[in-house]
């Protein structure tokens, strides 16, 4: 099919082109400074240094989401469901609970500063003495932790995952409790790590570092190394909870299928969680502003919020989510979407902006991705490509919103400008957006709501592969997307493959799988533990926990 200049056609519906005609230039310029200075107030307001970077569950977020709230009241936009406030708890990590100790040799250590307990150690207090390096079933073992220097000095060494595996290899051997020692001393030895993947453990793990074991254990181990060392330790660990706040206003319109269109309002804060690419984030604490990233894309929202019910779109509901928990693995959306039954029987598609605020004016790129899960996004590629230089992503998956959306059944369109070297860093301020190209792509979004609304026809939905870079790869597959958000015991589908085994078994999505074979499945770490244990052809069988019952499935294993 030709496409013309005015006009393109899609599945049964005339879309005009995503230009406004007729509308004097003066008055573009006018409207296009005036669209500018609501993103600067809007943007220099949430990258703010008073907001401290929106990080989730902080004042910084909950500042943020009162402006975007107030905003809505000022446009005259109703809140959806009667408030516009959604809050969600998640899971922040472990930390010691309060109370925790570990003395050696009659003197208290410091924690976390002369020792600590590892996020994923189990709970137990216990006092008695064991010889160090000595390894018997039923007692605790004291051992160091580095075997020579040549491994303290190796810089691709993961401390935390040596300390994990040598844990599981002291609870083969019938260890009760775990006590780890620098005996040499090095840059690369572990840190309390309250995020880090690994299923809890049923023995406590505890790590003394160097400092520590120079001044207590080693004057009196060189006296004689086989004596005993007494110890006397309380360990317990507790989930940290943490709050965050997802914000939802909506224009009604007594319409079959509801528009979302979304971006999500948190950043990382002083880069407490780990995600900073700040090279000295760990010894200079600076805010990371995330104006692109993404006080672009919430300012982008509200103002195509504000366009939608200027020209009353009314062939469709309109839904504007602003979503907190992005940055910790789309948290809030994930919620939003379990929480209140978004699904394609509800939903026409869903568009996304993250990071809109950075538009090259020498390439004029601009990234769309999600253009596979509807025939109609095609056309929306060839308009855009009249003002753009369009990079395609076709798959529905990405490191966004909009996945969520999209395992939910609706089609997606995700807007995005490109990286560049502020990226999560604190560098990324207000002064370095692109102003008039961040409004020259909410143009753009403004002209396909339009058109879509025009054409009155809810996009078709295509299934996508998932082209998400750093998969892990094992012999076998069960053909399932896990819910990445998920925070408790087992790991929760978020998506069912046709044809894979999973489906052939009859899982679905929602159901929890609890275990894989004769391994539990804890959480991820596990279930790709389980993975591994796998070929092709095995058969074996799969326990899940679907609405609340117990359930046991046999599953055939393919690659």
């Amino acid at each position: 099919m030709k496409y013309h200049t005015h006009i393109f056609l899609s599945a049964g519906m005339a879309l005009l082109c995503l230009c406004s005609i007729g509308t004097p230039l003066s008055a573009k310029n006018k409207a296009q400074k005036k669209t500018i200075a609501r993103l600067q107030a809007d943007i220099g307001y949430l990258a703010s240094d008073s907001l401290e970077g929106r990080r989730t569950g902080t004042k910084g977020e909950k500042l943020a989401a009162a402006y975007i709230q107030a905003r809505y009241q000022k446009l005259g936009i109703a809140p959806y469901k009667g408030h516009y406030d959604y809050p969600f708890t998640y899971i922040g990590g472990r930390e010691l609970i309060p109370g925790s100790f570990l003395e050696i040799l009659g003197t208290k250590l410091s924690m976390p500063n002369e020792a600590f307990a590892f996020a994923f150690s189990g709970n137990l207090s216990l006092k008695g003495s064991a010889a160090l390096e000595v390894s018997e079933q039923g007692s605790p073992w004291i051992v160091p932790f580095y075997q020579d220097t040549d491994e303290a000095t190796n810089p691709h060494l993961e401390p935390e995952r040596k300390a994990y595996d040598m844990a599981k290899n002291a609870i083969k051997g019938g260890a009760t409790a775990l006590i780890l020692y620098d005996a040499i001393g090095s840059k690369y030895a572990p840190t309390f790590n309250a995020k880090n993947d690994y299923d809890s453990l049923t023995i406590p793990v505890i790590f003394i570092n160097n400092a520590a074991y120079k001044q207590y254990i080693y004057p009196a181990y060189s006296k004689n190394p086989y004596a005993a060392i007494p110890f006397n330790f309380a360990v317990g660990m507790s989930k940290i909870v943490r709050n965050g706040i997802n914000i939802a206003a909506y224009i009604p319109n007594n319409a079959r299928y509801t528009v979302i269109v979304g971006a999500h309002f948190d950043h990382l804060g002083y880069g407490e969680d780990g995600n900073s690419l700040y090279a000295h984030a760990k010894s200079d604490r600076q805010i990371h502003h995330g104006a692109d990233d993404n006080a672009s894309g919430t300012a982008a929202l509200m103002e195509i919020a504000k366009r939608v019910k200027e020209k009353k779109l009314k062939n469709f509901n309109y839904l504007f989510l602003h979503f907190s928990g992005e940055e910790l693995g789309l948290i809030g959306s994930k919620n939003f979407i379990r929480t209140e039954n978004i699904d394609s029987n509800m939903g026409a598609y869903m568009l996304n902006m993250d990071m809109v605020g950075r538009l090259n004016d020498s390439t004029n790129a601009l990234t769309l991705g999600g253009v596979g899960t509807a025939p109609e996004w095609s056309n929306v590629v060839e308009e855009a490509k009249k003002q753009f230089k369009v990079i395609i992503d076709s798959t529905g998956y990405g490191p966004s919103d909009h996945t969520g959306f999209y395992q939910a059944g609706l089609p997606v369109l995700f807007l995005f400008t490109g990286q560049h070297k502020d990226y999560h860093k604190p560098t990324d301020i207000a002064e370095n957006i692109n102003y008039a190209g961040e409004a020259k792509v909410i143009d753009f979004a403004e002209e396909v709501i339009a058109q879509l609304d025009k054409g009155k026809k809810k996009p078709g939905y295509l299934v996508t592969k998932n082209n998400s870079p750093g998969k892990v790869k094992f012999k076998v597959t069960l053909g399932i997307m896990p819910d990445y958000s998920y925070q408790d015991i087992g790991v929760r589908i978020d998506g069912v493959s046709d044809g894979r085994p999973a489906a052939k078994a009859g899982l679905k999505t929602g159901d929890v799988i609890l275990q894989l074979g004769d391994v539990k499945v804890l959480s991820m770490s596990s279930y790709m533990e389980a993975l591994g244990k796998f070929s092709p052809g095995d058969v074996t069988v799969v326990t899940i926990s679907r609405n609340g019952k117990t359930e046991l499935l046999s599953i055939v294993l393919e690659k």
